[in-house]
């Protein structure tokens, strides 16, 4: 049985954290200080979608310890971190949008339950909305579903109502999606 403790802050250099961005100069600025600080040894990389504004400018500047992948055109989401992914080798990405705040320890808890089943390939945590942290948010709070008839929903919010987190949703269960806003997967898969 594989190891359920085997990751841990200092322990990630198989992970690499990925933010995809185009002009997010000012949620770089408020954002990027809980990834540096809460990721333990993994690569933080970003990777610009050809931002017009101050973004790489900044990064460079302030956080000259992180990868840079510059595109020369925005290639929007999919097409930015298939291209941006092509250029990482990690075991593991994670896929974050650069206007989560994570908090401490937020890497390893994932990493440990992919790592005790070969089957789970993706996942994401529970995702609090920034403005109300206890509620969740509104694109993938606790998992994605789909119902019988085809339509995607989550736990978590129930149309535009977004739940307030009791703890309802504190459990590890198979997803039809996660959210892009802050997707483990592992990179073999991926490609």
């Amino acid at each position: 049985m594989p190891n359920p403790t085997k990751y841990t802050n200092q322990n990630l250099s198989s992970v690499a954290v990925v933010i995809l961005n185009y002009n997010g100069r000012n949620f770089l600025e408020q954002f990027l200080p809980s990834v540096t600080e809460n990721s333990g040894n993994a690569e933080i990389i970003v990777a610009d979608n050809a931002s017009t504004d101050e973004s790489l400018d900044f990064l460079r500047a302030n956080y000259p310890q992180i990868r840079l992948i510059e595109m020369k055109e925005n290639r929007w989401f999919c097409g930015g971190y298939n291209l941006a992914l092509s250029q990482v080798e990690a075991e593991y990405y994670v896929l974050l949008n650069s206007d989560v705040e994570v908090t401490p320890n937020w890497i390893p808890p994932v990493l440990n339950l992919m790592a005790s089943d070969e089957k789970i390939v993706a996942c994401h945590p529970k995702i609090k909305l920034f403005a109300d942290k206890t509620k969740f948010e509104h694109a993938g709070g606790a998992g994605g579903m789909i119902d019988f008839l085809g339509y995607p929903f989550c736990r978590g919010r129930i149309f535009e109502e977004l739940e307030t987190d009791f703890g309802q949703y504190d459990d590890n269960i198979p997803v039809f999606w996660a959210t892009g806003a802050c997707m483990f997967v592992k990179a073999k898969t991926y490609h």
